[in-house]
């Protein structure tokens, strides 16, 4: 009793005490924030049972590339921390699962067992592993509730540079390239802004808010609806398809007009 007494009144006694304190705080939090991932990624999915299925369809599609915990391989990434956002992104653009290893995965038809059931179940999955951006909600992405000027300037300071002006996408370095974004729904275009798939960087909330996307999502499809009154769109490329085709309509145009000259003079003679 002596000893004990004589520790309680040390003077680090109580800085033991305080650190013993906050230990322990600190492994209840963490019980309890551990235990909660599941059923929270769970309930953003809309079925507690999501993240049981969705281990299952993982495990049975995607672990080859992923790895069997998503821990990711020497073929693809790690999915701890993407969210489920970048899987329903992936997924339901025909993406993943992917074809062929390449510079870019393609948007493709999606694979016989991808619906959207699955897709919200290995979302749900990926989201419990770790957090991330979520699926965006209806009015998070309704373009009649964005305003389309102000989504304008938001996409020429941000976007052009890679995906055009009018969303036609365009090439990059190293075999990649900035996809098309006509077909491309709301929540997709939403999706990949917070989560930055392939060469695209991440515009998180703090880069451009939640109501400057919806902006952005109400300019892209105010323009991809318009028509073009002045002739043929030629893709809405730019000035190097408008070129090519004034080049050939113009050389089209000198050669006939040589061999119609030509022609003319040998009638004379």
């Amino acid at each position: 009793m002596i000893r004990i007494t004589a520790w309680r009144r040390h003077p680090l006694a109580r800085y033991a005490v305080l650190i013993l304190a906050l230990a322990l705080v600190g492994m209840v939090y963490a019980a309890f924030v551990q235990a909660g991932k599941p059923a929270d990624a769970a309930m953003a999915a809309g079925k507690v049972d999501d993240v049981a299925e969705g281990k299952s369809l993982f495990v049975a599609h995607c672990a080859s590339c992923h790895g069997l915990n998503a821990e990711g391989t020497n073929t693809a990434p790690t999915l701890i921390g993407v969210g489920a956002a970048a899987v329903d992104f992936q997924m339901s653009t025909g993406r993943m699962p992917a074809a062929n290893p390449g510079p870019q995965a393609p948007r493709k038809p999606l694979a016989p067992w991808v619906n959207e059931d699955s897709i919200r179940q290995i979302s749900a999955y990926v989201q419990s592993l770790g957090g991330g951006p979520q699926v965006p909600g209806a009015e998070q992405v309704d373009a009649k509730l964005g305003d389309a000027g102000r989504g304008g300037e938001l996409f020429r300071a941000n976007c052009i540079q890679c995906h055009n002006w009018a969303g036609a996408g365009g090439a990059l370095t190293q075999g990649k390239y900035a996809p098309n974004l006509n077909s491309s729904s709301p929540t997709q275009i939403y999706e990949a802004m917070v989560t930055g798939p392939q060469a695209m960087p991440v515009f998180n909330d703090t880069t451009i808010t939640p109501e400057e996307k919806r902006d952005m999502i109400a300019y892209i499809v105010q323009v991809r609806e318009q028509k073009d009154p002045g002739g043929f769109g030629l893709g809405r490329i730019g000035p190097v398809t408008e070129g090519i085709v004034a080049w050939v309509v113009g050389m089209v145009a000198l050669v006939l007009a040589a061999i119609w000259i030509t022609a003319k003079k040998r009638q004379k003679s």
